[in-house]
């Protein structure tokens, strides 16, 4: 499989030029198949889902979009998702399953429809499907997608594990360990759930919002250190760890630096919004 990194901060945009280099989007990942030029799978419909588009070459998008959660930088995207919201798209949007009935077209548009935006969900146009999805596994566009709910603060969160049969990606933008504990290091608890997750993957991208030393503060906001993450890739056994869901402020330099400081784990990649990964 291939991973294009579409959007790679958190919280809100980041415009700018201190942000040129690694980029400002709100999270989005697109996986496409081997072989395949065009992604089928979206991973989060933050700001940096406009730029599907332009991996489409201007044609319509036909695939699917998994949410980690509804937050507001994993969600925002959706109604400026041009290649989605044009009559020949097919998108078929699953959300984490919230407690009660509500469907989850209702859920979404608990923050998109007026008037907090002046459209609702049904306002899109093409062929869209919003369905609910529980903790499990599911089979999208040919890929095997392992659901499980992590930690985090503000809404019921999902990490995923996407597999071709070949390779593994697992996707962890917003994860808060700290809930379930200070962990052996202080940085959180490594709880099987995320350890299942992130098992023998080829890629692990994870929540990097925080440094260690910013715990104290950052964390009563849902997230984790960038030291939390590259230690649940070594115990995960996990072959790359990609640092993501950076702070909105945390310029390139410092993401230089930050990047600096993991110089000797040759397996860890802070990414930016051209990172391509080919699994």
């Amino acid at each position: 499989m291939r991973a294009h990194f579409l959007g790679v901060r958190g919280s809100t945009p980041a415009p700018g030029e201190d942000f040129v280099r690694y980029g400002g989007y709100t999270s989005c990942v697109a996986i496409a198949r081997d072989g395949e030029a065009a992604p089928s799978l979206l991973l989060d419909a933050g700001t940096g889902i406009r730029r599907v588009g332009t991996l489409l070459g201007g044609t319509a998008f036909d695939g699917t979009v998994v949410l980690t959660h509804l937050h507001w930088d994993h969600v925002h995207g959706l109604p400026f998702f041009t290649a989605g919201d044009r009559d020949d798209s097919r998108v078929d949007l699953y959300l984490p399953e919230q407690p009660g009935a509500a469907s989850a077209s209702e859920v979404l548009a608990r923050g998109m429809s007026p008037p907090h935006f002046p459209i609702g969900p049904e306002g899109l146009r093409g062929r869209w499907s919003f369905r609910n999805l529980a903790p499990g596994v599911i089979q999208l566009e040919g890929f095997t997608v392992t659901a499980s709910e992590i930690p985090h603060k503000g809404g019921r969160t999902y990490g995923y594990r996407v597999s071709d049969g070949t390779s593994v990606l697992t996707y962890m933008p917003d994860h808060c360990p700290t809930l379930v504990g200070p962990g052996p290091d202080g940085w959180g608890e490594y709880h099987p759930a995320a350890l299942e997750l992130a098992e023998g993957a080829d890629a692990l991208v994870h929540d990097a919002q925080l440094m260690a030393d910013e715990l104290s503060t950052g964390a009563s906001f849902g997230h984790a250190a960038a030291e939390y993450a590259v230690a649940l890739g070594r115990r995960g056994g996990a072959r790359r760890v990609v640092l993501f869901h950076h702070q909105p402020d945390r310029t390139d330099n410092a993401l230089d630096e930050l990047e600096k400081r993991f110089d000797a784990e040759t397996q860890v990649v802070v990414a930016a919004e051209s990172l391509v990964l080919q699994l």
